[in-house]
């Protein structure tokens, strides 16, 4: 019996040692440069929808473009580099996000918009898979914990987004959106370094499996398992972000109508939204190393039902409670289900990275489309009683099997 625990605390002080903390704080950060820059995109919808006369249609059809171009090539970029790691491409993926944010700074027309939109996603289809597999490289066995490092900082730069938004954009207009150009030029510089730490990992034939190898995944599932349970995944993911897509996309609007808020006040109640978000995130991770990924799922999709169903219903004072309680438990799924997938599926870390996160984006951006020309049609109210009762989805979870994860 001792002899194992002192086994087991050995491995726990291999793992730290081998845990790039440095790296993975970097990636996080330059995440959250990422996604501040991105989600200028929804925080400045009020602005764009007075100065280009746009409907509720054409609004959500700037999210599909954004989240296409942000899903369509992800899988392909994960697959590729899965085969032929490319540490500069996250610096690559950064100068077309720096040339988007230039250009809706001075689109002259809701054409140029929608390209303009469209090079951003190209940049975060190129970052997202890649920026992934330099956390699952540098998580020395700490899987959820390192996706969730990653990850808290994209959902910290949503959250920003519309905080400086309010501040900034909004009092000084669309073309401010061009000083956020500074933020792309600082994630260049630290995307720089982080390629040349991961350069150097390649050329000390450092794989995922040797970084990771004090691991064992013991799974014997058939493919049609596997496909059936990467079906689950995506279709729990669905719910997660069609309904996310409702909040971010028209959630300022939606307090807007119903409470008469200013625009600016709006912008703090989508603050924090995305900030409990960030929570969330940062606590899913580590929770799902510790206690097992199919609770996490469980417990995150599933358990925000009832604050969700209750949403469309409260006053501003519980609306702003009830943000609280469903970002924080609904943003803990993620990263429990990509570390889930690609334990499922070891040595396809970029491709699941880029299979899930571009569904995810690809998905929320088709909610938005058809969301907004339901609101359209009907109301803003409505189409949130409609999205409370996605999270029931959570109820096939029960589907996925538990994996059994062992240290050697």
């Amino acid at each position: 019996m001792k002899d194992q625990q002192t086994a087991k605390k050995l491995d726990k002080k291999n793992d730290t040692e081998k845990t790039a903390y440095s790296i993975l704080l970097a990636i996080g950060f330059s995440h959250l440069l990422n996604d501040v820059m991105q989600s200028l995109i929804p925080s400045i919808y009020p602005i764009i929808k007075d100065s280009f006369s746009l409907n509720f249609v054409q609004i959500g059809l700037i999210t599909l473009t954004f989240q296409l171009s942000a899903s369509v090539f992800q899988p392909f970029v994960g697959f590729y580099t899965d085969k032929k790691p490319k540490p500069f491409s996250l610096t690559i993926g950064m100068l077309f996000t720096l040339l988007g944010i230039i250009l809706i700074s001075f689109a002259a027309s809701y054409e140029i918009l929608l390209f303009a939109v469209a090079l951003v996603g190209i940049g975060s289809s190129v970052f997202h898979p890649e920026a992934s597999r330099v956390a699952h490289l540098a998580s020395g066995g700490k899987r959820g914990l390192a996706q969730s490092i990653f990850q808290v900082g994209g959902n910290a730069g949503r959250s920003i987004g519309p905080l400086l938004a309010a501040i900034i954009i909004v009092p000084f207009g669309r073309m401010s959106i061009s000083f956020f150009s500074i933020l792309a030029i600082l994630a260049i510089v630290i995307l720089i370094k982080i390629g040349n730490w991961y350069k150097k990992k390649n050329q000390e034939h450092t794989s995922e499996k040797n970084n990771n190898d004090n691991i064992e995944i013991n799974h014997t599932f058939s493919k049609q398992k596997i496909f059936f349970v990467v079906f689950i995944l995506l279709t729990l993911i669905f719910s997660k972000y069609i309904y996310l897509a409702c909040m971010t996309s028209f959630f300022t609007f939606y307090l807007i109508d119903k409470f008469q808020v200013s625009v600016q006040t709006s912008q703090v109640y989508l603050f924090i939204l995305l900030a409990s978000s960030a929570i969330g995130t940062m606590i899913g991770g580590p929770l799902s190393d510790r206690f097992g990924r199919k609770y996490i799922i469980w417990f995150s999709i599933l358990g925000v039902s009832p604050f969700t169903i209750l949403l469309p219903y409260a006053n501003l004072f519980w609306t702003t409670i009830l943000t609280i309680i469903i970002g924080v438990i609904l943003a803990s799924a993620f990263p429990t289900i990509l570390v889930y997938a690609q334990e499922l599926l070891p040595g396809k870390v970029g491709m699941i990275a880029g299979l899930f996160f571009g569904f995810a984006f690809g998905i929320a951006g088709i909610g938005s489309a058809v969301l907004g020309e339901l609101a359209d049609q009907t109301s803003i109210t409505f189409i949130f009683q409609i999205c409370s009762y996605l999270p029931l989805i959570g109820l096939i979870t029960w589907l996925i099997p538990k994996l059994d994860i062992s240290r050697q």
